[in-house]
Order: structure tokens, then sequence, then C-alpha cells
């Protein structure tokens, strides 16, 4: 009865509101158990429905409400009304899809109220992933219309619950991919939990395991999140331009950590796009020779200006002939390619690590990985604690994104940009716009 109240109080109250009009043994039995199990939970919310359970029984009893219409239609209007306002849930203005092929547009989504260990942040910025095309397009399957997208959330906090103690009214904070896991897993203690066993919940669209329905992305005015998922963000002079790090930078950033990248290493990113630009700053900012692959000769300048100390065409067979044999590759490209001839580039235990998402399946010949124990992996986005030390890294190094700040009203064409690669090298939405 306690978990239904919790997931589900605004029924539950208007249910019960209807039974106890009859005004019966059983009506007067069901109030008592319902008050009892609201006390017991420890949110104030919970506590203010009681407190119009109350009020409007006292006023009934003294014949106020019926006067105003007859029988008990007033009782259960007034009831409605009052439980609206004090409802665990909130209306909040968003920008998402009711499906694949509709064009965003505004909304309006429920976000729970704050939870004694929630942290409730008005969104500033929120950067636009290849993800949230993925997405929105359903190219994966899987996805929940209707859709707000967005995991590169940067906000000020505006409220938190009474158990919070890392945060406080006004700090700058942000969320990144995961909002929410088992914490009970040996994943999850090791702070990996992008890999909780039980399968953590992601910013959006993603089944909410403890209040029901799915989640709700950054394209929004307000987040709440648990505050052991939010991430407390450095003073970065340009916040719109760290939004990008909450995902594209702790994506390249955690399998460069993990493969040990360090100083006379050589490391090549493969495709200079959101992930691949953020890759050769913390590559070069971790001392390690970077060469960045690309099939687009005219990026070549940005590369070097980013740190890249050597530049290789991938269409021209002559320059990857002669390029030098790397420790480690990161694979940053999203659509169908040829891994191939990029393991084939790599020194004798080698690794070739996929972080982008293609959506069809990629090829890879055996004895490409036979021949030199070379191994090629993956790499998912990084656990909380990763994330956070990665804020930090960045801000010592002064790394942030290369970006355009948008407005909400210009997401659809940012999307349509996006498919074709248009942009260097980040969307970010200014959230002040919508």
């Amino acid at each position: 009865l306690v978990t239904v109240c919790k997931k589900y109080p605004f029924s539950c109250a208007v249910a019960y509101c209807v039974v106890s009009a009859q005004h019966n043994t059983q009506a007067k039995h069901s109030l008592r158990m319902f008050i009892f199990v609201s006390f017991s939970l420890s949110d104030k919310c919970s506590k203010k429905l009681c407190a119009c359970h109350y009020l409007l029984l006292f006023f009934s009893r003294m014949g106020q409400i019926r006067k105003v219409v007859s029988k008990r239609k007033a009782f259960i209007f007034v009831y409605i009304k009052l439980l609206r306002r004090n409802s665990m849930n909130r209306r909040v203005k968003a920008f998402g899809a009711i499906g694949a092929e509709v064009p965003l547009q505004g909304m309006e989504i429920e976000r729970r109220e704050v939870g004694n260990k929630d942290v409730a942040f008005e969104v500033l910025y929120c950067g636009i992933c290849h993800s949230d095309l993925h997405a929105v397009r359903n190219d994966w399957g899987g996805t929940t219309y209707p859709i707000v997208p967005g995991h590169e959330i940067v906000g000020r906090v505006v409220k938190v619950g009474e158990d919070v103690t890392n945060f406080r009214i006004g700090d700058v904070v942000a969320v990144g991919c995961i909002v929410d896991s088992c914490h009970e897993c040996a994943y999850c203690k090791e702070g990996q939990e992008q890999y909780c066993e039980s399968g953590v919940t992601f910013s959006f669209n993603s089944p909410d395991r403890i209040y029901g329905g799915t989640t709700y992305g950054g394209f929004s005015k307000l987040y709440v999140c648990d505050e052991h998922y939010v991430l407390r963000m450095p003073a970065f002079e340009d916040l719109a331009a760290a939004a990008p790090l909450l995902c594209a930078g702790i994506t390249v950033y955690s399998p460069l950590r993990h493969w040990k990248v360090s100083e006379g290493r050589n490391v090549g990113i493969l495709g200079m796009g959101g992930l691949g630009h953020l890759a050769i700053k913390m590559a070069k900012a971790m001392g390690a020779c970077v060469t960045v692959f690309t099939t687009s000769p005219s990026k070549s300048e940005d590369a070097f200006r980013l740190g890249a100390d050597r530049v290789v065409v991938s269409t021209d067979k002559t320059q990857m002939k002669a390029c030098a044999k790397m420790d480690i590759i990161i694979d940053t490209v999203s659509a169908k390619h040829d891994v191939n001839a990029y393991l084939r580039l790599l020194k004798v235990d080698g690794h070739l690590v996929l972080v982008g998402l293609p959506a069809e399946p990629l090829e890879v010949g055996a004895f490409h990985v036979v021949n030199g124990r070379k191994s090629f992996s993956g790499s998912n986005i990084g656990g909380i604690a990763e994330t956070q030390e990665m804020l930090e890294f960045c801000f010592e190094h002064g790394i942030v994104s290369e970006y355009e700040l948008i407005k909400i009203s210009d997401v659809n064409e940012a999307f349509r940009r996006l498919e074709k690669n248009d942009v260097r090298y980040r969307f970010v939405i200014d959230m002040g716009t919508l």
C-alpha cells in the first residue's frame, strides 16, 4: 500500500475521496488507513495531502461544502482542486517529439516533486548529442513517445530535499547520461554505474523504476534528480561550452583513462565531430602524440588548432599506408564504416575502441585481430565519480567544446544539420529561450 501511494498519490487520493463520501464503516476504515500510510511516507507532499483530508472532512461535517452544491459533488471537486495543488508531480515546459517522423515541438511534462534526496535545478543549457537524434528517430528501436531528449544538462539548483548534503540552492550543477542504478551490484559499488547489472536508468527515454513512467531529458525548464547522480560544475567561464562534456566528454575520457593514455603514447582519433574534437584535446592534455583520421581534408587546419600532431585523410591510400602504428585508436564514428582499415594500423597489443554508435553492425576480419594480438573493444560513457573527475580534469586543462549556441526554436534545424554532420562541433541550446 505504501508503494502504491508513493507511485500514484493523486489517483489513490481521488479514488479514496469518492469512497469516503459514501459515509459507511468501510469508508471510515479506509480513510484511517490512507492517513496512516500517508503519514508513514517521509515526504512533505504526502503530509500536505493528509492535511487536505482532515480539512475537507471537517468542513463536510460542518455542512459548509454541501451548502454550495448538492450532495457530494462539491466535496469531490474541491478535494481534487486541492490535491492538484499539492500533487507530488508538477507540470514543466519542455520540447520533444510525439513520433519518429514528427518535428520536435513545445509540450508540458510532469516532473516529480523533490524527494528527500533529490535536487531540482533550472536547466540553463543542454547540448545536443547524436544519440538524441537516433532516439527521436527511433533508429535503435524501443523509443517511447512522447520523448524529451537531452543528457548534457547544466543548470542552477532551485530546491533540495531534506536529506541532501552536497548541494545548496544557487549551486551550478549538471546531469549527464545516468540518473539511477541499483546501488547494490559490484559495478555500482565500484563506481561504474553505467554497467549496472540491474540496468541503468538514463536521463531520458528510460523506464523509471522508482516513480514509474519514462524519464524525460534536458530539453526542459526543470530537472529533478537524486543527488548521487548530480555533478558539481567547476567554475567554467562558459557554461554552455562545458555542457557537451556531460556525454561527449566522458565518452572519450573514460577509454583514454582505462587504456592508460600517457606521455609518449601514439593515440589515433577516428572522426572529428562532437566526440572526436574533445578526444583530441584530452589525449593531448594527457601527453600523447595525437593523430587524427578524417574523411574531410577541410578539417585538417582545425585538427592542428585543437592539438593534433598529425592528420591523415583516411580516403587517401598513400597517407594511410605511410601512417605510423598506433597504441590505441578511439573510434567516434556513428555510421557504418570499415574498422579493418584501422585495425591494420595498430601496434602489437594495440586497441581499437569504439565509442560511436552505428545503427548497423560492423564487420571485423579475424586475421586483423589475431595477427598482432590486437583488440577491438567498446566503451560506454563513464560512472558518476569518473564523470566528476573528467570535469575537474577539463577545468584544469582549459578543455571545453567548440559549439554553436542556438535557441530552442532552432532545434529541428539543428537536427537536420546534425544528420549531415554540418556542425563544428556541438550544438548547445540556451534553455532560457524555452
